[in-house]
């Protein structure tokens, strides 16, 4: 990995806002395609998912599922579950940052796909107890309009209109088929 790119990480924990702000955009255009020095942020992203600081685990969860389509060891399979944990972080913001990206993690290949839209499936049936639970319902469904935009995969669609025909509230029914309008 290039100093350019070390400095870029190093950035994105500045105490300066406008530093790592402007470090955490780099980085996810970098990210956008294919890269060569995964594996060498990789653990650190890991040991990040944890961090004291929520902003952190946000940009952790988002830089490994971004990164994920540049994994041909697909570590991302044994270690989403470390990666999905952050979608449910104690911080709203983070986790909800954390479930926006997590559809990047399905464009890695057929075995992350239906990885993660098995997670995204149960969790959409499965958080009505959760504090904006609407929300997180519409980022689901978001993140799968995603995965569908790039994977042209049917399935995907039909698995989330099955999901919208689920729910109960008919003012919320319709606002969730807006996103596959």
């Amino acid at each position: 990995m290039d100093k350019t790119i070390e400095q870029l990480f190093l950035d994105s924990k500045s105490m300066d806002k406008s530093v790592n702000s402007l470090a955490y955009q780099q980085i996810l255009i970098l990210t956008e395609k294919k890269v060569d020095w995964t594996y060498q942020v990789w653990d650190r992203l890991l040991e990040d998912l944890s961090h004291p600081n929520n902003h952190q685990r946000s940009r952790a969860a988002q830089y490994l599922a971004s990164l994920s389509k540049s994994d041909p060891e697909n570590r991302i399979l044994t270690d989403f579950p470390l990666l999905w944990h952050v979608t449910r972080d104690e911080k709203f913001v983070t986790a909800r940052h954390s479930l926006q990206a997590i559809w990047k993690v399905a464009l890695a290949g057929p075995d992350q796909k239906k990885m993660v839209l098995q997670h995204l499936n149960e969790r959409f049936l499965s958080c009505e107890d959760e504090k904006n639970f609407t929300l997180i319902r519409s980022d689901i469904l978001q993140g799968m309009r995603q995965i569908y935009d790039v994977a042209h995969d049917e399935k995907v669609k039909q698995t989330a209109m099955d999901l919208i025909e689920r729910v109960d509230d008919p003012k919320y029914r319709k606002k969730y088929k807006t996103i596959w309008n």
